[in-house]
């Protein structure tokens, strides 16, 4: 808006209308706002900030109307139903927290007493004595009550800013609105009170929110009014003498009617009035006590006591007065943790509870302790503890001589032993926080860094402390500002965090000596776990045990006079009464805590005394004579001995080894006390040698412990010996027992290992010269009857929990979508790896009855659990999903233990001659045509039989080839049960379609999981910089070797047919036959899932060949086919770069043999090819493209054959390639395989080339995979957090025309924001509608993905339909803590190693494991409806 226009437009809206006052347009828009609807008041208000609040002259202007018109507008705002962001009582904020306007209005308008005035106005509900009343609230009054706690607001934001320079109208106008604020107070003083029920239980629980409320949110409020009374001492004064004329008010009726008692122990006595906090009233809001409490606090902080005494009223003071209500407060307090209203309920628990909650307790019980300590120090100690002890109801215990022998021999009241027990600890406790409480500054000499210093140091020496914890743990001022990060550095260190956990704050060592066990802000719980942590620091660093009393800084001169209530008579009489108690512990009813607390006052005293000593003035005399006064023996009749004296017996009493260190420590302190007195007196000569003598005896200490420790050792070693001794000789006499025993356990672990030694030094994992490996038994327990088995053919199944799941982990295109799984063909995989099947495994073996009995169990819990309740359970039985016994993690099948396949099929001799690769190609190609021959003729039976005869005429067998031969399957019924099992389960998972064991399909999918398992563990392996051969966690080793194993043995349960089928069609993609037509070309199949296929296929023909050809050969022959063709698929892929390094040596014998290849490879392709001159570039790309495909071989047939890895794979480092090549049998110049059979070589590379789509590659019409494959990578996160919430913040809802979107969800696997958990971006899915995420979850990850919810920052694991979980997110702030939900509004950096963490979840597909483990640990979690996300 042009500045001329908003002149005129703010002119024309302040002009006075004909109708006088609050007649203009502004006034008459303002007043009548809570009569126009939502979208006129936000408008009006729009252009009241664009105009009116833009200009300085009209903003203080339009501030006077708003303040004139305050009252009216309120009104108007708590009677209207909309909320406070749509009236205009809102912009209060745009104006009161301007400092010049808002001391503008307090002197003109007079604003502080207008805003608490019209807060009081609309809190009319009173009782006879005029204080607030909120008992019997109707819905509305709590509504209203609700509106018009805003007003606080209002004041908070007057009073923000302090003001540098009064005026003398300031002053006035701010003591007139102080005024106001303590008739606000004066209705607050004593409100809810309560009286103690006795003889039955509280039947309606009172109202006790709405006063807690009003304290919480006035809190701030009464700590800045005392700010602003500290910036100027005539304020001060003023306000200090009105604060004491209410409180007199308040008190006016305090000794009516009441009779005065006289108290008198060791000869002083005092008059107070007769009251029992257990029968009267009492309640716990006494605001204008701490008020004065605070102020008094500022005279002395602010030096104006002692400046002004004379303008003072501290002569009219009544110390018993002041410290009436604060005391009965405390002792309510007392009396609560003494049991003694229990029949109150919980109202008054919630209350004592906020009491001391760091919310309130700043202007509740910090400022009753001040208060105290304010009566204390103006008053004669001894007489401070007669009320006391009278208030406590614990006067007649003191006062009569032996009550406590005739309490404790009352056996019926064990229960009042207990409460006075209780009353007596908590009053001395009270005693330490008054003398010891002196870190308010004014108090004691400190500033508010060393209040703030303390309250760390006593957090932390509970626990290590994340930033987070510590700061909700400490007092916020108006600003939300705890003040600690300026001295945090100074008293702890930061411990950044790992993985998991978070950034920990820890106590500097030389900090734990301001330790002081009974600090006022310590919770019970607290102060247990801090004496229990502090005293194991101790015992961790060699030192004694004792927890003394802190150094305290020096009181001011105010409060100075406190410490003398520790050397009173009194409190002497009340130490050495619990002591006599302790020392004749049996007659007496007392407790440790009672004395522990009573050893640390004397520890106080010492301490002060020893203060005082040190920073003694010359020709000045210590007054405070503690020492001297505790080593003179009672008083006649009774001569009680000493206090010191009975500490000396109490040192060697057996039932106190908990406090003896204590109890030296407060001897040794008195000791050094009497010498500095001595030395004081005498010369320094003799200072010097009662130093001597302290450090002499503190040395024969020493000595004296070490002597000891070193006798322990001694007996320590004699007993180990003996020990050792006693296990030669049992060893000796059991020796044929212990023999057999070490036996078994090194069979045992050899199976366990499986890595048996073989003498022989170069190992190979296939072919003809396959390494022998000596057979092994193996013994496994079954987790769920704890019985041992040996692992056998024939013997019962014992089978280990697995879970199997669809993959995209390692997918090159996730856009793949099975149209039809009931007629797709899984028998080629392409090297795009779109969607496979994982299989998992924790490890854990059962027998396969066990098991089954287990399941059914699981299943018939499921069904009745289903009649009772409709929740989900982190599994899903129906999906024939169960969780371990054992270790809990979610399985879906099991996988049936086998020992090595091949040694089972291939035990008939190998007598004949090994063909090479040509003759065996040959022979396997006239097997594969006799046996489709043999089907044709079994498909058309009824054909004449002249026809049939001439079939058989060319139907020439081979030689040993008997295709009518059915061998007998050698496994036991158990064990073919569970390889039918585990393949149905993953052909049902793999394909997402129904069960059906019959179907052909089911042996591929069984081939696919093994394939594709060890392929994404080869990608693991090969990302974590591991050895191929390392040592592999168990239950991975244990899942591969039995997943291959089980693969191996499918075959034996399969029809043979459909394996030799498979065979048959699997083998024609690498060497042509005219009977299959329509199969893929080279570059769109996986030659890894081809080569599993082919080798796990083989034994189907080959048990029929009885040629005298070996298992080993077939596999030998067929890894070095598929390896030539994966060569010739790098070949054709492979991007070399002619440019950059090339080698300066010569070509050796690999380059030139690649490069031979490579120009055959153009002449077959019509040299579409482009030239390669370098044959290094060539050959570099050959080794690094094959080399994925080496290491999943090398797993596969060492997990197949059980030949042990070579030492060398088993470490990190070099790339291992001859090793490979070496255990595989193979040439370490691999096209040496080209050369070798270079006549049937050259045909079938020729038939490869010819296939169409190699031709469109060629030319460029379509795609293909290059080797070496990438690893997939979830998707790269900025660094700075507030990136990707600018990125959500600019995505609108793709559905719902440019809305913004309420729930951005990232997913961290392709990188798609969505619109997750709303209506609008629903979907489909298998005719239920599903969340934006679950349906992404399918498409992306094939029913698993990760999710970042931006506006969350939660990272969110999905599987299915009904599993998820939320997972720590990988951005930490600068304490090293997530801020999930963003509630803390830290800047957020990403931490590369947590997504890592969370990249290897995914990379190790235990995103599904994770959300069971989640969903088990929290039921909450299995609640959410996961699909809606």
């Amino acid at each position: 808006m042009p500045n001329g226009l908003r002149r005129i437009l703010c002119q024309v809206g302040l002009q006075e209308g004909p109708d006088g006052e609050n007649s203009s347009l502004v006034d008459r828009l303002m007043l009548n706002d809570s009569k126009l609807w939502k979208g006129a008041r936000s408008m009006y208000h729009q252009l009241f900030m664009s105009s009116l609040l833009m200009d300085l002259k009209y903003k203080k202007l339009f501030a006077v109307r708003f303040a004139k018109n305050y009252e009216r507008l309120q009104s108007d705002y708590v009677t209207d139903d909309h909320d406070r962001e749509f009236s205009v009582a809102d912009l209060s904020v745009q104006i009161f927290t301007v400092p010049s306007l808002a001391r503008m209005l307090i002197t003109e308008e007079n604003l502080l007493t207008i805003i608490i005035k019209t807060f009081m106005d609309h809190l009319r509900h009173r009782d006879a004595q005029g204080r607030f009343q909120f008992e019997r609230y109707t819905a509305l009054q709590a509504f209203k009550f609700r509106r018009v706690q805003s007003l606080i607001l209002d004041l908070k934001y007057v009073l923000i800013s302090k003001p540098t320079e009064w005026s003398d109208d300031l002053r006035q106008k701010f003591l007139e609105g102080f005024d106001a604020f303590l008739e606000l107070l004066k209705c607050m003083q004593g409100m809810d009170p309560v009286t103690r029920q006795v003889g039955q239980h509280i039947e309606m629980e009172p109202e006790w929110e709405a006063a807690f409320t009003l304290q919480m949110k006035l809190t701030h409020v009464i700590s800045m009014m005392q700010d602003w009374c500290a910036l100027d001492e005539k304020v001060l004064i003023e306000a200090y003498k009105k604060c004491l004329a209410v409180l007199m008010q308040c008190h006016g009726g305090f000794t009516d009617g009441e009779q005065p008692v006289t108290l008198s122990i060791c000869g002083h006595s005092v008059e107070t009035i007769r009251y029992c906090v257990s029968q009267e009233k009492v309640s716990i809001h006494l605001p204008i006590s701490r008020l004065l409490a605070g102020l008094h606090v500022l005279l002395s902080k602010s030096e104006v006591a002692y400046k002004f005494p004379e303008l003072l009223p501290l002569s009219e003071l009544s110390p018993p007065m002041l410290i009436e209500h604060p005391l009965r407060c405390l002792v309510l307090c007392a009396q609560v943790h003494a049991g003694m209203w229990r029949r109150n309920g919980f109202s008054l628990v919630n209350q004592i509870y906020y009491y001391h909650n760091v919310k309130c307790r700043r202007e509740m019980f910090d400022k009753d302790i001040i208060m105290l300590q304010t009566g204390v120090s103006m008053m004669d100690p001894n007489h401070f503890l007669m009320i006391m002890l009278s208030r406590f109801e614990l006067y007649q215990i003191f006062s009569t001589p032996d009550y406590g022998k005739r309490l404790s021999s009352e056996i019926t009241h064990k229960d009042v032993v207990q409460q006075n027990n209780t009353l007596i600890e908590e009053m001395l406790y009270l005693i330490i926080m008054l003398v010891g409480e002196r870190f308010s500054p004014g108090v004691g000499q400190v500033n508010a860094t060393d209040e703030i210093k303390r309250e760390i140091i006593h957090q932390l020496c509970i626990k290590p402390m994340a930033h987070s914890e510590l700061v909700k743990s400490l007092p916020e001022d108006e600003n939300k500002e705890t003040g600690m990060e300026s001295v945090i550095e100074a008293v702890a260190h930061f411990k950044k965090p790992g993985l998991t956990g978070r950034g920990m704050y820890e106590l500097k060592p030389e900090c734990a000596k301001e330790f002081n066990l009974y600090f006022y802000h310590f919770s019970r719980a607290e102060q247990s776990k801090a004496e229990e942590a502090q005293r194991k620091l101790k015992r961790q660093n060699r030192e004694d045990t004792a927890l003394p009393p802190p150094v305290l800084p020096p009181f001011c001169p105010l409060f100075a006079s406190l410490v003398n209530i520790l050397q009173s008579d009194v409190m002497l009489y009340i130490i050495r009464t619990i002591l006599h108690w302790a020392v004749e512990h049996n007659g007496y009813a007392w407790s440790e805590s009672m004395l522990q607390r009573v050893l640390h006052l004397i520890g106080m005293a010492l301490q002060e005394e020893k203060q005082h000593l040190e920073n003694v003035m010359e020709e000045h005399v210590v007054t405070f004579t503690f020492a001297q006064k505790i080593s003179k023996p009672g008083e006649a009749p009774n001569n009680s001995p000493s206090i010191l004296a009975m500490l000396e017996t109490l040192q060697n009493a057996p039932y106190l080894e908990v406090h003896k260190d204590m109890i030296r420590w407060i001897l040794k302190t008195f000791n050094a006390i009497k010498k500095m007195r001595e030395s004081s007196s005498a010369s320094s000569v003799a200072e010097a040698e009662g130093t001597i003598t302290e450090e002499s005896s503190r040395d024969k200490d020493k000595a004296e412990r070490k002597r000891k420790a070193e006798i322990a050792r001694l007996r320590r070693e004699k007993v180990m010996a003996q020990m050792s001794e006693m296990q030669r000789n049992f060893i000796d006499e059991n020796k044929d027992l212990f023999q057999q025993t070490v036996a078994e356990e090194a069979s045992n672990f050899a199976v366990l290992d499986n890595s048996p030694m073989v003498s022989d030094t170069t190992l190979t994992a296939l072919g003809p010269a396959q390494t022998q490996v000596p057979k092994q038994r193996q013994f496994v327990t079954c987790i769920l009857c704890q019985e041992e088995q040996e692992v056998k053919v024939e013997s019962k199944a014992m089978v280990l929990a697995a879970f199997v799941q669809r993959s995209t982990v390692l997918s090159k295109n996730r856009n793949k979508v099975i149209q039809d799984p009931e007629k797709y063909d899984p028998l080629f995989m392409h090297p795009d790896l779109s969607c496979g099947t994982h299989t998992g495994s924790c490890g854990h073996v059962m027998h396969a009855h066990c098991w089954q009995r287990y399941f059914d169990s699981v299943q018939a819990k499921e069904q009745r659990r289903q009649q009772r309740l409709r929740l989900h359970t982190s599994y899903d039985v129906e999906n024939g999903e169960f969780l371990c016994p054992l270790c809990e993690c979610l399985s879906n099948t099991v996988i049936p233990l086998l020992l090595p396949p091949r040694n089972i099929f291939n035990n008939r001799l190998n007598f004949s001659d090994q063909p090479n690769l040509t003759q065996w190609i040959r022979t396997i190609s006239q097997q594969i045509k006799a046996l489709q021959i043999l089907r044709k003729e079994e498909s058309i039976p009824n054909i004449a039989s002249s026809k049939n005869s001439e079939n058989m005429d060319e139907l020439q067998l081979p030689e040993g080839f008997r295709p009518d031969f059915h061998p007998k399957n050698p496994y036991s019924d158990s064990i073919k049960e569970m390889l039918t099992t585990f393949g149905t389960a993953t052909y049902k998972v793999g394909l997402k379609v129904h069960p059906n064991e019959e179907d052909p399909r089911v042996p591929i999918m069984c081939w696919g999981s093994c394939a594709y398992t060890i392929q994404s563990i080869e990608r693991i392996l090969s990302d974590e910089d591991k050895p191929l051969f390392g040592p592999l966690p168990c239950r991975l080793d244990d899942c591969l070797r039995s997943l291959t194993r089980f693969a191996a043995a499918h075959w034996t349960v399969a029809l043979l047919s459909v394996v030799q089928g498979h065979f048959c069609k699997l083998f024609a993609s690498l060497v042509p036959n005219d009977n299959y037509g329509d199969l893929p070309c080279i570059l769109d199949i996986d030659m890894f899932h081809l080569l599993v296929g082919l080798v796990l296929a083989f034994p189907a023909l080959q048990c029929q060949d009885f040629s005298g050809i070996s298992l080993g050969t077939g596999d030998l022959h067929i890894f070095h086919l598929v390896t030539m063709a994966h060569i010739i698929q790098i070949l054709l892929t492979s991007c070399t770069e002619e440019n950059g390094m090339d080698q300066e040596t010569p070509a050796g014998e690999e380059e030139l043999a690649v490069l031979a290849l490579y120009k055959t490879l153009r002449q077959c392709t019509g040299s579409a090819l482009k030239e390669i001159p370098s044959g290094w570039h060539l050959w570099r790309s050959v080794r690094a493209g094959i080399m994925p495909f080496l290491k999943c071989s090398a797993l596969f047939f060492h997990y197949l054959n059980g030949v042990p890895s070579p030492p060398e794979i088993q470490v990190s480092g070099t790339s291992h390639f001859e090793h490979l090549c070496n255990y595989l049998s193979l040439p370490n110049n691999l096209i040496c395989l080209f050369q070798e059979n270079s006549e049937i070589t050259k045909l079938l590379v020729e038939s490869w080339c010819q296939h169409i789509e190699v031709k469109r590659y060629l030319e460029g019409e379509r795609d293909a995979i290059s080797y070496p494959r990438e690893s997939n990578k979830l998707i790269d996160l900025p660094e700075d957090y507030s990136s990707l919430i600018n990125q959500a913040s600019n995505f609108s809802c793709p559905k719902s025309g440019g809305d913004k979107s309420r729930t951005p969800t990232l997913c961290l696997v392709c990188g798609t924001l969505l619109c997750s958990q709303s209506y609008c971006c629903q979907a489909e899915l298998d005719g239920e509608d599903v969340g934006a995420c679950t349906a992404h979850t399918y498409s992306c990850g094939s029913g698993v993905c990760i999710f970042l919810r931006v506006r969350e920052c939660q990272v969110l694991f999905l599987a299915g339909r009904t599993k998820g979980c939320f997972y720590s997110p990988p951005y930490l702030d600068d304490y090293g803590e997530t801020d999930q939900l963003l509630r803390r509004g830290n800047p957020l950096h990403l931490c590369k190693e947590r997504f890592k963490k969370i990249q290897k979840l995914w990379h190790q597909h235990s995103i599904t494991e994770e959300i069971g483990h989640a969903q088990e640990a929290n039921q909450t979690l299995v609640g959410i409806d996961w699909q809606h996300l």
